[in-house]
């Protein structure tokens, strides 16, 4: 089951690069239940070698249109630039596939640097979840400074019986995690949860996620609580599909505000 789940995540990625979704943020800094969030909210369309993030009002819908359409022009140039075939493309689609193998190999990684034990059946709607949890492997040898991590997490995960596909998982750091060296840590006790649906045929793409990380950067400690909304996905493909459809969306009268 693992191995399926392991390779299905890998194949969810690469569908992430072809479908564009609304994003809503809600951010608070210092202690959670006492500070106002900062809502975020932002379209984001994969433009070949990164993603674009067009600001939205907090509906989802753009609130000044003049501002969302530059922002459109913006992204066909982006695009246009993906589309073509020169040195500066090859060298940043070469850095994008990197970053594509290390986080595989780092997904490859989950299946050894965990142990998992069978909790429970549960019901998702009419799907059932099998719970896992998730504790480090004392045998497990890291490879790189990101998988070491894993030795400093616990978790539980529940997976889609039917589909072996990762529904839900929530992670827990049990001890201070340093990035960058001294730069910053995440203590511990800080947490992440994220639920996934299958949004497209055979694609699980994630729906909501929460992070709650308290930590220093530099001399300066932090606290942050996010919850991130993802909604509204929809294939727009790689970079010559997604121009035309930018430009026909550009096509489009835009509309019109005031009394008839």
């Amino acid at each position: 089951m693992l191995d399926h789940v392991i390779a299905n995540q890998k194949k969810n990625d690469e569908g992430e690069s072809i479908y564009e979704h609304i994003e809503r943020k809600e951010i608070r800094k210092g202690a959670a239940a006492t500070t106002t969030p900062e809502i975020r909210v932002t379209r984001n369309v994969p433009a070949g070698t990164g993603t674009d993030h067009i600001p939205m009002g907090p509906e989802g819908k753009p609130t000044d249109e003049n501002a969302y359409r530059a922002e459109l022009e913006k992204l066909v140039r982006s695009l246009v630039w993906a589309s073509e075939d020169g040195r500066a493309q090859r060298d940043a689609y070469e850095k994008l596939e990197k970053h594509r193998k290390d986080k595989g190999e780092l997904i490859d990684a989950t299946r050894n640097a965990f142990t998992y034990t069978f909790i429970a059946r549960e019901l998702r709607g009419e799907r059932t979840l099998v719970k896992f949890k998730m504790e480090p492997n004392p045998a497990f040898k890291p490879t790189s400074r990101a998988t070491s991590i894993f030795a400093k997490v616990r978790g539980v995960a529940w997976i889609d019986e039917e589909a072996n596909e990762l529904a839900k998982v929530e992670v827990e750091v049990t001890d201070d995690i340093s990035i960058g060296g001294f730069l910053a840590k995440v203590y511990k006790g800080s947490h992440f949860m994220q639920e996934r649906y299958e949004l497209a045929p055979g694609l699980w793409f994630p729906t909501y996620a929460q992070y709650d990380f308290d930590g220093r950067r530099l001399f300066i400690n932090f606290s942050v609580h996010e919850r991130t909304f993802y909604t509204q996905y929809r294939r727009i493909g790689p970079p010559k599909e997604a121009l035309a459809a930018i430009r026909a969306e550009l096509s489009k009268p835009a509309p019109t505000t005031g009394d008839p």
